[in-house]
């Protein structure tokens, strides 16, 4: 995704996270930056990058609204709690 789009979805994530009272390292990365990371727990993306994220340890989160707080925190909470 670009970097306006993957700045504005780290801000909403970190939102999110305090919300939930998780503490995490929220980074906003290209795909192949997001590729070459093996620390990464969680990627959230588009839903339209998703295939290109397959394979990695890290569990990809597909996020169709950026805005929308009740979505991310619906499925983060999915995978956190």
């Amino acid at each position: 995704m670009g970097i306006g789009t993957s700045v504005l979805l780290k801000m909403n994530a970190e939102k999110v996270l305090s919300q939930l009272g998780i503490e995490a390292t929220v980074e906003a990365t290209d795909v192949e930056m997001a590729r070459a990371s093996r620390d990464a727990q969680i990627l959230l993306t588009t839903p339209d990058l998703v295939e290109k994220l397959q394979g990695l340890p890290a569990e990809v989160i597909a996020i169709e609204h950026f805005f929308d707080l009740e979505e991310i925190t619906r499925k983060l909470s999915a995978t956190l709690l």
